[in-house]
């Protein structure tokens, strides 16, 4: 049974049921200056461990070296409960020897950010209202505006925020970068762009939408022990949205194998791939799906495409086509007394190009669990969608990115304003599984619950990295499909397998290092 920190490390919610949860914690009898207290010190606590950035004056400091008594902290406090919160969390520096000093533009406070502005004040922390004031300072911590902001900021608190981001001097957030909106991400007229950010005891949604990840920094989540009971009476009946952990991840590997089995246990996959324009597409898809320890593989190319195939994959059951004027799959022409049905699974899509759709079209009336990238998605789009979707009985997954996910879904939400809200309903109009590729990969499924990767790289935005995700799922699901485990497990367990190779490879080569081929190698690391 999972203990309780690795659940709770696993919710995401909105402002909404953020705001449910505290008021049940506070209806209970929590008292709101108790908890106040505990999460304050917790902050102050790991703003002490946490090693001084090279942005700290006097340059570069060893990352070994934690922040030392008589740096001085500027405290940037807001209106409501986050001043509060960055108000106790002065106090505690304080009283631990810091150099602390307060910025508190705000006239009308709510009354316990009062009381403790006005305790500061009695201890002799230095006050300022004015930005043009503000003395020099070692780090700024950003208690102005914590969640469920949804307003635009104005002057003069936005001229005062850019003036900030301005100063060559870290930043870190509680709860939330002041400026953000806590669901979509969006900066509401502009945003503290912070160097770490403390989530308060459940992450929100924000953390995970890709336009709000230049403002967060590295991230962490405070827990200041929320019951369960709690979150399950807030969360029950809404789909729920979830963090993508490492345990989870591997706890849905197809591992550890019976003792007694072959190949055809562990699974036979069929990819269909490559042209000639585009053979590399090909292979790494393949090479993905060998990491995936998928018992078969058989990929269909090109008949002028095979040898090579051979060469990197000798494993594999390479699969000559009849192919078209253009170099791409004309038809399916597999081993005598095989079919489609054959397989557990099929991937399609990599290298194809629209040449080859007919045998898109092909596969998709296929009974078999289905995973269509790149073109395969290019040629659905060009089919109509959703219409073609709801008339496939089978396991669906689309991987598009955010081009091809607006070609496929033109309807739904924008993707680039808020991704969760449009993965979930590209998922509940197709009725199939969607996986929209970015910084933070959002999968949905038909009933609207969401998996998210909650970390990437960017080394990862390299051409025929998708291809390799695509080859990793399949084989993947392939294995499922002979051990019933959950498709959206499946899925979601390949991109965070996918992004931690890709996290591990930029660690050890640089993020300019991390070519697909070299990607496909560091699969074999993660578990």
């Amino acid at each position: 049974m999972q203990n309780r920190q690795e659940k709770i490390s696993q919710v995401v919610v909105t402002a909404g049921q953020m705001h449910d949860i505290e008021d049940r914690i506070f209806a209970a009898g929590m008292p709101v200056v108790a908890l106040m207290e505990k999460v304050a010190g917790l902050i102050a606590r790991r703003i002490q461990e946490i090693p001084p950035t090279p942005l700290l004056k006097g340059g570069y400091v060893p990352s070994n070296i934690s922040l030392k008594r008589g740096y001085c902290v500027g405290i940037l406090v807001g209106p409501g409960h986050n001043g509060a919160d960055a108000l106790v969390v002065a106090r505690e520096l304080y009283f631990r020897g810091y150099e602390v000093w307060i910025y508190s533009p705000f006239s009308k406070l709510k009354e316990l950010t009062s009381q403790h502005l006005q305790y500061a004040q009695s201890l002799g922390i230095p006050i300022y209202q004015i930005i043009e004031q503000l003395p020099d300072s070692d780090l700024l911590i950003d208690g102005l505006f914590g969640f469920g902001l949804e307003k635009n900021l104005t002057d003069p608190i936005a001229s005062a925020i850019n003036q900030l981001n301005e100063l060559s001097v870290p930043i870190y957030s509680i709860d939330l970068p002041s400026g953000l909106h806590t669901d979509t991400g969006e900066v509401l007229g502009t945003a503290i762009r912070a160097t770490h950010t403390f989530c308060l005891g459940l992450w929100k949604l924000a953390f995970f939408q890709d336009r709000a990840l230049e403002y967060l920094g590295k991230a962490e989540l405070i827990d200041f022990d929320i019951p369960l009971a709690d979150v399950e009476a807030v969360l029950k009946d809404a789909p729920r949205i979830k963090r993508i952990t490492s345990a989870t991840a591997l706890a849905t590997l197809p591992l550890p194998r019976s003792p007694v089995t072959h190949k055809y246990k562990e699974g036979h996959l069929l990819l269909i791939c490559g042209s000639q324009r585009y053979a590399g597409g090909a292979i790494l898809t393949g090479l993905g799906a060998r990491a995936s320890g998928v018992g078969m593989l058989s990929i269909a190319v090109p008949e002028s495409l095979k040898s090579l195939l051979v060469s990197h994959l000798p494993e594999a059951l390479i699969v000559g086509c009849p192919e078209t004027e253009s170099g791409a799959i004309a038809h399916l022409q597999l081993p005598e007394n095989t079919d489609l049905s054959s397989f557990n699974a099929i991937a399609c899509g990599p290298g194809l190009t629209r040449d080859a759709t007919p045998v898109v079209q092909e596969v998709i009336k296929s009974d078999r669990p289905l995973i269509l990238d790149a073109d395969g998605l290019n040629i659905l789009a060009q089919m109509g969608a959703i219409a073609t979707l709801k008339k496939r009985l089978a396991v669906t997954v689309l991987t598009p990115h955010t081009g091809e996910f607006q070609r496929l879904f033109p309807d739904v939400a924008d993707a680039k304003d808020d991704r969760v809200k449009a993965v979930q309903q590209a998922a509940a109009q197709s009725g199939v599984v969607v996986l929209l590729k970015g910084a933070r990969t959002a999968i949905a499924n038909p009933q609207g619950g969401v998996w998210i990767v909650p970390e990437s790289t960017p080394a990862l935005a390299r051409g025929g990295s998708g291809d390799v995700l695509t080859g990793l799922m399949g084989g993947l699901l392939a294995q499922a499909a002979t051990k019933q485990i959950p498709v959206e497990d499946i899925v979601a367990t390949a991109a965070w397998w996918h992004s931690q190779a890709g996290i591990i490879a930029a660690q050890e080569r640089t993020e300019l290092g991390v070519d697909a081929f070299t990607l496909t190698q560091y699969l074999m690391k993660i578990h």
